[in-house]
């Protein structure tokens, strides 16, 4: 059985840092891509970044030079580091995986993980 277990959300304050884990289980961890979505009460779901199984990365505009991920295979984890955070960072935040390459569609999610920027 898949799973992709999220952790490390909470409240801080704006300028603060996060970092989220991703523990995966059930498929072949150096095979897959994971990445990371957010969803924020009544806007669209966004892609916030992604780690493909040959190690590039891709993080959109909207938060680049703030967020980076990595992967550890040794502990099948893909983490989230979120520096300098902000209001508009708050979200919902979800782990995704696919085989092979950052793209849609991803083919498992998980439960999720609350994070609160507050200003």
């Amino acid at each position: 059985e898949v799973q992709l277990v999220e952790s490390g959300g909470g409240s801080v304050q704006a300028g603060e840092s996060l970092r989220l884990s991703c523990a995966a289980s059930g498929f072949t961890f150096d095979e897959y891509a994971i990445g990371w979505f957010r969803q924020a009460p009544g806007k669209e779901r966004e892609g916030v970044s992604c780690i493909s199984s040959d190690g590039q990365t891709y993080i959109p505009d909207s938060v680049q030079g703030r967020f980076f991920i990595s992967r550890d295979s040794a502990k099948n984890t893909v983490y989230l580091q979120m520096n300098r955070l902000k209001p508009r960072d708050t979200a919902v935040y979800y782990c995704v995986a696919k085989k092979g390459l950052c793209d849609y569609p991803y083919d498992y999610w998980g439960q999720g993980t609350q994070v609160t920027v507050s200003a």
